[in-house]
């Protein structure tokens, strides 16, 4: 077992729909090959992209066999675990025994427990199976140093993902237990903040982005790593603030909005979603496929950048 949390940009399949409102397993096969292809590190299945919160048993598992089949060992696959405890063991079990990498493990339902609580709900989860195992930080999961230190004397842990922004907290983090864990940015629209990031220890982070424009996100990686100011300023102008903007307009965006750029670059995926979240305003939909014909004109997709 490889013990170490994967880095690079890491691609977060959505949870395609058809007409009835069913999985079309098909059309999520052409969202992972389309990542594979375009050389992203590591396939995080059936997460907050996924609609996670919408998913039964059969179609989690029937997401995390797609995944495992197109993968095929060519990068890490994680699922997303997490939400009611006994529900989250289960499925971390089953992302056992269909030969999964590890799991990320997303917030407890709904509660906000102290830290003794939110130990005891993470460690019951990291230590259920063998699997590697990340923590999601964000909303009523927010880990103080004592607590992450005593996790990672399970050796399962192999890494920290951070959606919740708190910098002080990140560095005292990053700072104390370094390169035990590997630290992963999960930000919304995390190519904003990532220069951010990097500095302090995060090398790796979830790329919403990837899904329609990969190139784009391996030009900004690229250009974050070697520094180049230039281009950075460039892509946040042209592309990665504007494409945030529309992102910002509603809430549940952060998925659906997805859905819609893969659908206008041509992939067999609608912007269809389960409730609660909401499918893209027209206007909006519009403005991202304004941003989308300008990023492949001004940046044409010439061949895959990845990085050596």
């Amino acid at each position: 077992m490889n013990r170490k949390a994967p880095t690079g940009i890491l691609g977060f399949p959505v949870a395609p729909l058809n007409n009835q409102g069913k999985l079309d397993e098909k059309a999520l096969e052409a969202n992972i090959q389309f990542l594979l292809d375009e050389g992203l590190e590591a396939i995080f299945i059936a997460c907050g992209s996924g609609e996670f919160q919408s998913l039964n048993t059969k179609e989690y598992t029937a997401m995390l066999e797609v995944a495992i089949s197109v993968v095929n060992r060519k990068v890490p696959v994680y699922t997303g675990v997490g939400g009611n405890l006994s529900t989250a063991l289960e499925w971390a079990r089953i992302s056992e025994e269909k030969q999964a990498d590890g799991y990320l493990i997303l917030p407890p339902y709904l509660i906000e427990g102290e830290q003794e609580g939110l130990y005891n709900y993470l460690k019951a989860i990291i230590e259920h199976t063998n699997l590697n195992a990340i923590v999601y930080q964000r909303d009523n999961a927010i880990l103080q140093l004592p607590t992450l230190e005593k996790l990672t004397e399970l050796n399962q842990l192999v890494g920290l993902k951070d959606g919740y922004g708190n910098m002080e907290l990140n560095i005292e983090l990053t700072q104390s237990l370094r390169k035990r864990l590997g630290w992963l940015n999960g930000m919304p629209m995390a190519e904003v903040t990532m220069p951010a990031y990097a500095p302090i220890g995060f090398n790796s982070y979830s790329s919403a982005i990837s899904n329609y424009v990969p190139h784009i996100s391996r030009m900004f990686y690229n250009a974050l790593l070697s520094h180049d100011q230039e281009l950075l300023s460039e892509l946040y102008q042209n592309i990665i603030l504007p494409i945030n903007d529309i992102r910002k307009q509603k809430k549940g965006y952060a998925v659906s909005l997805i859905k819609a750029g893969m659908e206008i670059i041509g992939l067999p995926v609608t912007d269809r979603v389960r409730p609660p979240i909401v499918s893209v305003d027209k206007e909006h939909y519009a403005q991202l496929e304004k941003i989308l014909t300008q990023a492949f004109d001004q940046y044409p997709k010439s061949s895959k950048q990845v990085l050596s």
